[in-house]
């Protein structure tokens, strides 16, 4: 890896609270103008959505469970109707997904209902858009089959792989895709293929910081740097040609 993105990681750790805060306070202001502008524009399919994906963003900051589940039944408030009004709108599906997601995170009792919506959801806006959000349909859909259990839920191995590998292949560049895949292979304990994509990963971290860069993508790079440290530490410096990983 770069010096750069090395001092650039340890600054992310550094100042990580303070930049936390300032995240969430950017994240409430997007949902305040963006519920402003759907209140004044209710019948605005785009003005629906992305009041929508407002309360997701906000939810991600939420302080308790009771505030994130507040915030994301207003999504899914929003997005339910827009989804019967615009049923071939991608968005309305996805942001719909993403709100339910978050109630889920919110409920021990319950959760798994709300799992099966999500997947219908997300399957729709992945047959609608596969490239909404840098192939967000099938990285989430793949992260659902991947976290959800396979006993009396819909957790799916060969599902799971099936959309992790879609997701790389629409958008190779987004960090968020490549990371959850070999995070994937590393807990199925495939590390050759983990290693495989970490490389791959590794070869284009910079050119990804350079592509995602600015205030709305702070809070996804300290998440990311994160996980890619944990799986640099495992596999070594892929970025280094003489050093090769024990996989």
């Amino acid at each position: 890896m770069a010096l750069h993105s090395v001092l650039a990681a340890d600054q992310f750790r550094t100042n990580e609270p303070m930049r936390q805060i300032d995240f969430a306070v950017r994240a409430k202001k997007i949902f305040l103008n963006a519920r402003v502008r759907f209140q004044s524009e209710t019948n605005h399919p785009e003005a629906a959505w992305q009041f929508a994906r407002a309360c997701f963003d906000l939810g991600e900051f939420a302080p308790n469970d009771s505030d994130r589940a507040e915030v994301a039944e207003m999504g899914i408030a929003v997005a339910k109707p827009l989804v019967t009004r615009q049923p071939r709108l991608a968005e309305a599906h996805y942001y719909l997904a993403m709100n339910l997601g978050q109630l889920a995170r919110t409920k021990s009792l319950g959760a798994l209902r709300l799992v099966d919506q999500m997947e219908t959801e997300f399957l729709a806006a992945a047959k609608l858009n596969e490239k909404l959000d840098h192939a967000g349909p099938d990285r989430n859909l793949g992260t659902l089959y991947l976290e959800a259990p396979s006993f009396g839920s819909i957790g799916s191995r060969s599902k799971a792989r099936q959309h992790l590998r879609r997701a790389v292949q629409i958008a190779p560049d987004y960090p968020e895709n490549r990371l959850i895949l070999t995070e994937a292979y590393s807990r199925w304990n495939e590390q050759t293929l983990a290693a495989r994509e970490f490389k791959l990963l590794t070869e284009g971290w910079d050119l990804a910081r350079q592509k995602f860069t600015g205030e709305e993508w702070g809070s996804n790079w300290i998440d990311w740097e994160k996980r890619f440290q944990k799986l640099k530490t495992k596999f070594g410096d892929a970025s280094k040609p003489g050093e090769r990983s024990k996989y």
